[in-house]
């Protein structure tokens, strides 16, 4: 179904957050979470129990059904494709796999710059990714209109650093070695994650996503001046060279980028092409608005811990939370995604008190 062909999505019944996503007004504030399909839910461990992790992205099915939980129990404004990071780098050539208790795991990191030898050089995305795609777009039919599809990727610098550490880490210290020692090899690597990145953002559209996000997860972990050398042109790069092939076919998604820690950008990030910016919970949301200066919506960015909170105590929260941001150009949600032991009552409570506050604020 390539080359533009309506797919017939059902009609969208509720497009608060796609309007917030681009500043115009709404009825109340749209609310998601990051991760909220994920181990917080019963169902979910129930669904996955016993199942490879990846294997469970590779199945449309199972991607759908994870995807679509979280909008059987709460009135989300969005939802967000059931998916990981990595199968970037796995498109790529690279093994990664899920060591419960540990985590992604890539047997076989990137030592030195030789090892870039061992990627993929050209990448064809629908033949690696084709299963997020068609997840996509099972999704977006079997949600039936009842709120937008969010796709994502990981942002290159992120991918990189795990490509190189083997997983997850404290310091990034491997990581950032390669900046330092090996800066040409490293603007190869981010290259290359860049074009598959931008295929792979226009393959999800295709499919049906309604909005992007780029997840810069590793941004914090990065001095300004590494920022902007090796993570901030290339998050440009993406949102310019998605922006410019959609406007081709007469498309426009918004996109969302979500660079977290990274205060000291938020300038930069305002300028980047996103019509959104992510901000993780140590943003104060007046100064975020003040620095951003109403150049782009803003999405976040409650602590997630404020979840152990009592109710009451996390109604008082959003509401201060939703002052300070103002309700025009906001998506709710929080400064990161959900942990695996949080109650799914709080989490009803928090999107509760989002629609509660800002329907206050309007009327």
């Amino acid at each position: 179904e390539k080359g533009g062909v309506p797919k017939d999505f059902p009609q969208l019944k509720n497009d608060t957050f796609l309007r917030a996503a681009r500043g115009e007004e709404t009825q109340h504030v749209p609310v998601w979470c990051m991760r909220q399909a994920g181990r917080y839910l019963p169902e979910f461990r129930e669904s996955r129990a016993g199942k490879d992790f990846f294997e469970t992205c590779r199945s449309p099915e199972a991607c759908c059904e994870l995807t679509l939980q979280p909008l059987r129990r709460f009135p989300f404004d969005a939802a967000i494709i059931f998916s990981d990071i990595l199968v970037v780098p796995q498109a790529m050539g690279m093994d990664v796999q899920m060591v419960p208790g540990k985590g992604p795991t890539f047997p076989e990191p990137l030592k030195e710059p030789e090892d870039l030898q061992r990627l993929r050089v050209k990448v064809d995305v629908d033949k690696e990714l084709g299963y997020v795609f068609r997840a996509i777009t099972l999704t977006r039919h079997k949600i039936e209109g009842k709120v937008p599809l969010i796709g994502f990727t990981g942002a290159p610098w992120t991918l990189m650093s795990y490509m190189i550490e083997g997983g997850g880490s404290n310091t990034h210290s491997k990581a950032k070695r390669w900046l330092y020692r090996h800066p040409e090899a490293s603007h190869i690597l981010l290259r290359m994650l860049t074009d598959v990145i931008v295929e792979y953002l226009l393959g999800q559209v295709a499919a049906g996503a309604q909005a992007l996000q780029v997840f810069e997860s590793h941004a914090g972990i990065l001095g300004p001046a590494e920022f902007k050398d090796f993570s901030l042109p290339y998050l440009r790069d993406i949102a310019r060279r998605v922006k410019d092939k959609l406007k081709e076919a007469g498309q426009d998604v918004p996109m969302i980028v979500f660079a977290k820690d990274a205060h000291y950008g938020l300038e930069d990030l305002s300028q980047s092409h996103y019509e959104v910016v992510g901000l993780d919970w140590t943003i104060d949301p007046r100064s975020a608005r003040e620095r951003t200066g109403g150049k782009v919506s803003l999405q976040g960015n409650m602590d997630p811990c404020a979840l152990y909170a009592p109710k009451e105590r996390i109604s008082d929260i959003v509401k201060k939370m939703l002052e300070g941001f103002g309700t025009r150009g906001y998506i709710a949600n929080l400064g990161h995604g959900l942990y695996p032991d949080m109650e799914p009552e709080n989490v009803g409570a928090f999107v509760e008190a989002v629609h509660q506050h800002s329907n206050d604020n309007h009327s």
